[in-house]
């Protein structure tokens, strides 16, 4: 899942995107509204953190803007003003959700986990394709009730496969959801992680479920009943 984070102060910017890139997030960053603005018009991303006070242009701005543009991506505003008033201007904004400063990671974590299901298709708090299961919150994977270990690169690509299911994902969008605007490599490293994702879910169990489409991407069948 690729995130976008607009945030002015630097410290919490750059400490925020360690902990999302270590809950296995592609994360963008931004300091002020114009240019997070601009990456969110440009990119696509499965949510934003936007912070209110930022400079140039502030978070509310930017969030009216953006779904003028019918930009419809989640947003979650975080902002050091909690009073109800304040909260009510951020989601008549927009918003989908508001987070009050100081907060703990665990939460912010959680909201953004709840805009993502609310984004998507599948809603439980667990995903499920056939006997293969991914649970976002533990990063917990099992096939047929076995216990899979995956890195956090390869548990961001199969949470997106997962959401995705039957569907043909493009080297392209795989590159752009797990990997952040700054990244240097090739399409080969989709290609990498895919060989060692199908090791891990498909080898040890008869029906296999990743499938290489020629010439186009890759696909999470669905197995036939």
């Amino acid at each position: 899942m690729r995130i976008l984070l607009i945030e002015d102060n630097r410290r919490l910017n750059h400490e925020l995107k360690m902990s999302l890139v270590d809950e296995g997030y592609a994360v963008d960053m931004a300091f002020e509204g114009v240019e997070g603005q601009a990456l969110a018009e440009a990119m696509s991303y499965d949510a934003l953190i936007l912070d209110i006070v930022l400079p140039g242009k502030d978070g509310l701005a930017v969030c009216r803007e953006l779904r003028h543009k019918h930009i419809n991506t989640p947003i979650l505003l975080l902002t050091a003003r909690d009073t109800i008033a304040d909260r009510v201007r951020g989601l008549d904004s927009g918003a989908d959700d508001y987070l009050v400063k100081p907060f703990a990671l665990s939460e912010l974590l959680a909201r953004l986990r709840a805009l993502l299901r609310r984004n998507g298709k599948e809603k439980s708090a667990v995903l499920r394709v056939g006997d293969l299961s991914v649970d976002p919150a533990t990063h917990i994977v099992e096939r047929s009730g076995q216990r899979i270990d995956l890195t956090p690169r390869l548990f961001t690509l199969l949470e997106y496969l997962m959401r995705h299911p039957d569907q043909v994902l493009t080297r392209e969008m795989i590159a752009n959801h797990i990997w952040n605007y700054e990244f240097s490599g090739t399409l080969n490293a989709v290609e990498v992680c895919m060989r060692r994702l199908r090791h891990q879910i498909d080898e040890a169990f008869p029906t296999k479920m990743l499938e290489t489409v020629r010439g186009v991407g890759y696909r999470l069948r669905r197995p036939v009943s």
